[in-house]
């Protein structure tokens, strides 16, 4: 923008409006200003003020003109189309884009250089320290994995925090920016921040030494008495209703609300936080909690639901809160839960009850971990048969509220994957030594801190079966499916190659990113290398083992399909494979029946207890299905559930009839 000295007139007309300056020729204006709407403005150091033409339409249609009223501005740049009044200190050393709408604040100051909440360290997992992570604008849960997780390689936290520190030095300025088609009002205090495009701050308390990356594709918004010092706020996210957090990292389309609490915690895409209290946690994405009496505190969730009173001790009264607990993917807890850190829950568990003896069912993915007069009982692969399970499955991708082009977290939806299959098969091996060792006549067996019932044991087996026939079949269909036409057993062969080694070996979940280690370790060597030379790099990697995600599990299913029914797919027969087919179907039909029995007791006669008020039985049931809104067979979930039935038997008659010819 072109900038011009004000003219004497245009001076004399901003003293009669009370508008004052010690230097008026610091006072820089575009070539179409008028100062027709500029009053009782007073002005100091250098200054730079777009034009006021248009006008603002708020809410219960009350229509404000662009213009400065009753404001001071120290070393400040409006641009185009703002309205700023009622400002009860001053706006000092900040540029302000066009179109926005400042009213009714106390202070807005950047004071001295700053970095605007890039390159605070947060005390994730340990309170007292040793896995610090430096949040910046662009920290991706995976990032954070690393920089927390990865400690026993000093080498490469260094690399890491250097080329972090490249980025803090980057954006530090010694002038803060408010972003175009922005608003700010009844607000108190906000020192140090950067507010993005499109950004809404409507009667926050205390914003300090932060970041709020809103853009016009995902605004953020921030709410009354919201409080929050040394921050990052990414895209599409909402802090409202009285939220005080400190030091934290607040991920895209995350939802924190409802008087919730955070310090020292980093939040990743699609969190929510309502009401209860988080300490030094690392949410991964889809993490969440609803309740005022849940405390999350010095643990690593994703894909998790917290339940009413869910908690955890990280401090043993001896060396202080030193102690860290992780709950892998898509464990959930049950109300009144409780878990003594250090602990480490598998995937896709269930957590009922207290447990004190420092649980490890990391390699019993999908059971009920579940306290019985103090102890302590694995069900392994139980919650395979859960309605619940494939419910949450399916609602993740459907509530992915990140609208920004750019997602910073890599999230891998899916509930089977090679880092779940490999813990059912280490399970398998587990389950198997267990009754080898005590006999298959044992009623209980021992595990890590833990019992297993012997039926428990047994059906775990048969669960843990399924899944794995379920999981390598859907690979081998999908990839004859992506082969198209094949008309001989040669063109299968050829169809079932790998596309590269890529794959092989032991898989890792980096917080949302499901990935063979072998890359991962790649990239990890790299940037100790120095052959990825900015953060930039390290995020494009992690995206680009993201998007070869399927080709690297075919890589791995292959394998395991090997070992698993002792074939070689490069000699397979059209039999062999038919058979494995069959195991597929029934696996899948098995699977899905036992969960469509599980949703049937949804409907039982238990579950209609306090329906139909003062009625009879009729009355209940007319009752329950009015509010619930259909029968079990009309259940929406259920019918797809149903439907999965009948398009995979179908799928598998297909591919039986396509095998059955070569």
């Amino acid at each position: 923008m072109n900038y011009r000295n004000l003219t004497s007139e245009e001076i004399l007309q901003l003293e009669k409006q009370l508008c004052t300056a010690p230097e008026w020729g610091r006072v820089l204006v575009s070539e179409s200003f008028s100062p027709d709407h500029v009053f009782s403005s007073r002005f100091t150091g250098d200054i730079r003020l777009g034009a006021f033409d248009k006008e603002f339409s708020l809410a219960g249609g009350m229509k404000k003109h662009a213009g400065l009223y009753h404001v001071t501005l120290h070393n400040v740049e409006v641009g185009d189309n703002c309205c700023i009044e009622s400002v009860n200190n001053y706006i000092a050393n900040y540029r302000i884009g066009h179109d926005t709408f400042i009213e009714n604040v106390d202070i807005i100051l950047c004071d001295g250089d700053s970095s605007f909440g890039n390159g605070v360290e947060v005390s994730v997992l340990n309170e007292t320290g040793g896995r610090e992570v430096t949040i910046y604008d662009r920290l991706s849960a995976q990032q954070a994995y690393v920089m927390a997780l990865y400690r026993h390689r000093p080498d490469l936290i260094g690399r890491m925090r250097a080329l972090v520190g490249d980025y803090v030095s980057s954006v530090t300025s010694s002038i803060g920016t408010i972003g175009c088609n922005s608003m700010i009002v009844d607000t108190g205090y906000i020192k140090n921040v950067k507010v993005g495009d499109c950004c809404k701050i409507e009667g926050a308390s205390r914003l300090k030494n932060g970041s709020i990356n809103s853009n016009a594709a995902a605004p953020v918004h921030i709410g009354v008495g919201v409080i929050g010092d040394d921050f990052i706020i990414s895209s599409g996210a909402s802090v409202e209703d009285g939220v005080t957090f400190s030091r934290c990292f607040i991920g895209q389309a995350c939802k924190l609300g409802h008087n919730y609490s955070a310090s020292d915690s980093l939040f990743f895409g699609n969190c929510q936080g309502e009401n209860g209290e988080a300490c030094a946690i690392f949410a991964g994405p889809f993490t969440v909690t609803h309740h005022k009496s849940s405390l999350l505190i010095a643990g690593m969730f994703s894909f998790m639901n917290a339940g009413s009173g869910s908690n955890q001790s990280n401090h043993m009264y001896k060396l202080g809160p030193i102690h860290q607990g992780i709950m892998e993917r898509g464990a959930k807890t049950a109300s009144d839960s409780y878990l003594l850190w250090p602990a480490k829950v598998g995937a896709f568990s269930l957590v009922m009850g207290r447990h004190v003896d420092h649980q490890d069912t990391s390699d019993l993915p999908f059971s009920y971990l579940i306290e019985d007069q103090g102890v302590s009982y694995v069900v392994p692969g139980a919650n395979l048969k859960s309605v619940g399970t494939i419910r949450d499955a399916k609602k993740w991708p459907k509530r992915d509220g990140r609208k920004d082009p750019e997602k910073f977290d890599c999230i891998n939806f899916n509930l089977l994957s090679p880092y779940t299959i490999q813990k059912m098969l280490r399970a398998v091996d587990i389950l198997k030594e267990l009754r080898r060792v005590s006999g298959s006549s044992t009623l209980t067996y021992s595990y890590q801190n833990g019992k297993i019932r012997r039926s428990s044991l047994e059906k775990g087996l048969t669960y843990y079966g399924m899944a794995i026939d379920k999981f390598l079949g859907n690979s081998l269909i999908s990839r004859l499916q992506k082969a198209g036409n094949v008309s001989s057993i040669d063109d299968v062969r050829n169809a079932l190659k790998k596309d590269s080694e890529v794959g092989s070996g032991e898989w890792v979940d980096l917080s949302g990113l499901i990935a063979p280690r072998s890359e991962v370790f790649s990239l990890l060597d790299d940037i100790e290398s120095g052959a990825v030379s900015d953060v930039k790099g390290i995020d494009t990697r992690f995206h680009e083992m993201h998007a070869h995600y399927y080709s690297y599990e075919w890589t791995w299913a292959h394998d395991v399909i090997e070992s698993w029914y002792g074939v070689n797919l490069e000699t397979v027969s059209a039999e062999t494979l038919m058979n494995i087919v069959h195991r597929w179907k029934e696996a899948v039909v098995t699977l899905d029946q036992l969960i469509y029995e599980d949703a049937r007791k949804e409907f039982s006669l238990s579950a209609m207890t306090s329906f139909g008020a003062d009625g009879d039985e009729k009355q209940r049931n007319l009752d329950f299905f009015q509010v619930r809104g259909a029968s079990f067979e009309n259940d929406p979930f259920v019918k797809s559930v149903a439907d999965h039935i009948v398009v995979k038997s179908q799928l598998a008659r297909d591919v039986l009839a396509l095998l059955d010819t070569l």
